[in-house]
């Protein structure tokens, strides 16, 4: 049977990215332009900043990405492209790209969910994993805690009712000035803290015991940092980034154990930037093992924006038959599990 390659690009935040997959598992190519250094100097992304890199850098990433896996063009069998969630001007400048290539080559054009994308980037590395299974998405933008019931196919059960957890982290993280990126500052720092030295507030929604709340925890903080300053008291920064840290990620894995339990899933997967996190990945691989569940969680590489993920989703959409048109858009606030 012949292979199918698809060139995927990334566009949706501040990585510029592109990937060649082979049959949906097989990464041949990885490249990510990452433009982290440019807005550390703003404390976050700055969405205009953001698209004009992209247009510098998307040429040179796709060139780089097919030189890798050694192919040309005339070898690939579709284009896949994230046109959603994500900025707006970022977006358009891989989904232009994108349709460019597809429109030049005779390419079937598949675009894809960036969060579809992220738990398929738990393929990558697991071939003996297929759906269904439970997966919870932690990203700067997202939380949510879905089950995958087929390829492309969410059932979502619960998601956040604020901030996203990553949002906190960024928060909380120019808070006790450790600036941006501030998850893996936050993550880092709190190696060095004890984790039960101040308790802060674990939301839980009473109606929705699947949902998550972090403004609570985020304004725990901010509270507890505005007492020091005018009590004149010493505050420890790792204490105070590991017992935040602790109260996201106990709420994270109680509410995945609580889902997993009342809808029988056995297989658990994490997803999303903060599924990078040192602490969630043990805390959450515990529980699995307590509870006897395997459990799935790709790379750091694979969890932070990337195209590989994306090249993956874009896979099981082709060979499903998703083809977009000329008029694909991007969606900067596109649902999971809309089309």
């Amino acid at each position: 049977m012949k292979d199918t390659l698809i060139l995927a690009i990334e566009s949706s935040c501040d990585e510029t990215a592109a990937s060649v997959v082979k049959n949906g598992r097989t990464i041949l190519s990885n490249v990510i332009s990452s433009q982290i250094a440019l807005h550390t100097l703003y404390g976050g992304v700055v969405p205009e900043i953001a698209s004009r890199k992209h247009i510098e850098k998307i040429n040179q990433v796709i060139e780089q990405a097919l030189a890798d896996a050694d192919v040309t063009l005339d070898d690939l069998d579709a284009i896949g492209v994230t046109y959603g969630p994500g900025l707006v001007g970022a977006l358009l400048v891989g989904v232009a790209e994108a349709k460019a290539i597809a429109y030049a080559k005779k390419l079937p054009l598949v675009g894809v969910h960036h969060i579809e994308g992220h738990v398929s980037a738990n393929y990558i590395e697991h071939p003996d994993l297929e759906p269904p299974f439970l997966c919870l998405i932690v990203s700067g933008g997202h939380t949510h805690l879905v089950i995958v019931k087929d390829y492309g196919e969410f059932e979502i059960l619960g998601r956040t009712r604020d901030d996203a957890a990553g949002e906190a982290f960024d928060k909380v993280a120019r808070a006790i000035g450790l600036g941006y990126p501030g998850g893996p500052k936050v993550d880092k720092l709190s190696k060095e803290g004890n984790p039960n030295a101040i308790e802060f507030p674990k939301a839980k929604i009473g109606d929705c015991p699947y949902d998550f709340s972090f403004s609570g925890v985020k304004s725990a903080v901010l509270n507890y940092i505005n007492h020091a300053q005018m009590t004149g008291e010493e505050i420890n920064r790792a204490d105070l980034a590991a017992s935040f840290q602790k109260a996201v990620v106990d709420v994270l894995v109680e509410h995945t154990m609580l889902a997993a339990k009342d809808y029988g899933m056995t297989k658990i997967a994490i997803a999303g930037g903060v599924a990078s996190n040192g602490t969630l990945r043990a805390a959450m691989e515990e529980a699995c093992k307590k509870n006897n569940y395997s459990f799935y969680r790709p790379s750091p590489i694979f969890c932070t924006d990337n195209a590989a993920m994306i090249g993956v989703a874009a896979y099981y959409e082709y060979i499903k038959g998703t083809r977009h048109g000329w008029d694909l858009n991007a969606v900067p606030n596109l649902k999971l599990g809309e089309r």
